[in-house]
Order: C-alpha cells, then sequence, then structure tokens
C-alpha cells in the first residue's frame, strides 16, 4: 500500500492495545505515528506538533476520552485546525454513543471489532481531515484578505461617505487647493452627542438607523461639490474649499446646524431628536498646517458648540 503522511497520534494507557493499534497503521502504510500512554501527555504532544487524525481509548484513568476531546476541541479553536478523533470503546448502547458524539468526537470503534474496523475508519478520517483543514486554510486567507482590504478601503459600510483615511485625503487637497489658488480650506467638524447612550438606550440596530437618517439630511444640507466623510460613528466631518475667506463663518452654516439640530429623525422605532455639535476650523493660503493636526484640533470645538447651542469657531493655534 502507498505510503500515507497523515500525522496520527494513539492515546492509550494501556501498552499492549497501543502497540496493536500502531502496528495495524504501520501496516497500512502510516508512517507519521505517536504516541501517548495518557491523555495529559497527549495534549503536550499536540501542542509540540498537531495531529490530523487521534486514535484514543474512551476509558483512562485521571483523564478519560471524552475530557481529551474536549481539551482537542480547544486547542483545535487556538490554532484554528481541525482534529478527527476517534475513540475505541467497549461500550454499546445509544445513549453513550449519542454522549461521545455531543462532546465533539467524530467516530468511534468497538474494541471487539477493531481488526475490522479500525483501518477503514481511519482512512475516512484522513479523507476528512485533509478537506476540512484545507477549507480552514482557505477559510483563513479570505479572512486576512478581507481584513487588508477594509483596512485599504476609504469607504464607511453604513453611510457610504469616505472615512477618515479618506478624509483626511480630501482634507490635504483643499489645503493645497487653498495655498495655490487663495480662498480658504475649512473644516466642519460634526458630532452626534451622547451616542454611547443612544445606543445603550435604544440598541444598535435602531441606533444605525438613525446614524444613516442623520447622513442623508446631512448630505441634503449641503452643496454637491462639498466632501463628507465618517471619521468615527459619532463623528462626521464636511470639507469645503470657500472662494472667499469671509464666506467661512459659524454664520455661513447655521443652516445646516438648525437643520441637523431641530428637526427630529424617522426610524422603525418611531422619531428621534439628536443633540448635534458642530465645530469650524478654517486655514487660508498662508497657513501652515497638515490635515491630521487640523483634524484633531477641530474636534476641541466640539464641547463648547454643546454648551452653548451653537458653532464655535475654533483658531488654528492653541
Amino acid at each position: 500500500m502507498s505510503q500515507r503522511d497523515i500525522s496520527i497520534l494513539v492515546v492509550d494507557d494501556a501498552k499492549f492495545s497501543s502497540a496493536v493499534v500502531g502496528r495495524s497503521l504501520k501496516a497500512a502504510g502510516y508512517t507519521d505515528i505517536r504516541h501517548a500512554s495518557s491523555a495529559n501527555a497527549a495534549l503536550v504532544l499536540m501542542e509540540e506538533r498537531p495531529v490530523a487524525v487521534l486514535v484514543a481509548d474512551w476509558l483512562m484513568p485521571e483523564m478519560d476520552g471524552l475530557e481529551l476531546t474536549r481539551r482537542v476541541r480547544q486547542l483545535d479553536e487556538s490554532t484554528n485546525r481541525y482534529t478527527y478523533v476517534i475513540l475505541l470503546t467497549a461500550r454499546e448502547g445509544v445513549s453513550a454513543l449519542k454522549k461521545a458524539f455531543d462532546e465533539g468526537v467524530d467516530d468511534f470503534v468497538n474494541k471487539s471489532a477493531m481488526n475490522d474496523q479500525l483501518l477503514p475508519r481511519v482512512m475516512a478520517a484522513e479523507r476528512i481531515t485533509r478537506i476540512h483543514n484545507r477549507i480552514l486554510v482557505e477559510n483563513q486567507r479570505l479572512i486576512d484578505a478581507n481584513a487588508r482590504l477594509r483596512k485599504q478601503t476609504t469607504i464607511d459600510p453604513l453611510t457610504g461617505y469616505g472615512n477618515r483615511q479618506y478624509a483626511l485625503k480630501r482634507l490635504e487637497d483643499a489645503l493645497r487647493q487653498s495655498r495655490q489658488r487663495g480662498g480658504a480650506a475649512c473644516l466642519l467638524m460634526i458630532r452626534i452627542d451622547h451616542y454611547a447612550d443612544l445606543e445603550q438606550r435604544h440598541g444598535k440596530a435602531l441606533t444605525q438607523q438613525l446614524v444613516l437618517a442623520f447622513s442623508r439630511r446631512l448630505r441634503q444640507l449641503v452643496r454637491p461639490m462639498d466632501v463628507l466623510a465618517r471619521i468615527s460613528p459619532d463623528h462626521f466631518c464636511l470639507i469645503t474649499h470657500q472662494a472667499d475667506s469671509a464666506n467661512a463663518t459659524p454664520g455661513s452654516f447655521r443652516r445646516l446646524y438648525d437643520g441637523l439640530n431641530h428637526r427630529a429623525y424617522k426610524t422603525a422605532g418611531g422619531f428621534f431628536q439628536l443633540s448635534v455639535s458642530v465645530s469650524l476650523m478654517k486655514s487660508a493660503d498662508k497657513d501652515e498646517i497638515d490635515g491630521e493636526l487640523l483634524l484633531t484640533r477641530s474636534l476641541r470645538g466640539l464641547d463648547a458648540s454643546h454648551d452653548g447651542k451653537r458653532i464655535v469657531e475654533q483658531a488654528l493655534s492653541g
């Protein structure tokens, strides 16, 4: 028979029984076979190097086959692998076998029929574990690729706005334009106040409906060419370039402030009023400041906006 290279661990406190299993597997062409005389010793070996198939006696001192299976499943979870567990047993009856399957055992072989049943069960386990672990590897690759894409993406999935990475890029563009062509790059930082309280009181799903309704209204209140981004769950920003710096004042954006604060938002749970704070920062053609610093400093005016019920203009310095 052709040589088989999967890793098998035989666990049995009876040396004679362990040797019989080992000889049978070697005769079938399996070459990577290790032995452990206890469940604890088996776990040590598995932590050193994983196995594909575990063949273990059900009844062992200190830790039986069922407890060993539970520990193996925990180890599988931490290593993102799957170990096929076959228990050797003299037990009969549906209830005992049902208990074994409930604990995560994949298969069992009755000791009285071990000579006839063990090899076919191990061969089936070999096929299944190869497929299962290949799927786990491919799934992890997909998860890693998706994580890289999420890291690289510039879109907020709920609102469709740009995210913080997008906001920084567009803010740098606006600052560059103000330096080259004059005028002012304007940044309005917009905060949904008491966001954590909203989630705790109404739940995540309804709070997301509120955020979506808020984002749609915000879009309606700005010019088509203005840039909107959601930089955190409760913080949005508006980036715009004003040809005349005199037009970049809190009064210029009063309509936006009132529109966000003075009308309730409709959700599946009814109408809800939001408290929204807004701070304004602007950078004229000779100002030297980067987008990151502008974004950070704009947060400072939000508490004053909340307390004063108005848009607060935040100075570049300080």
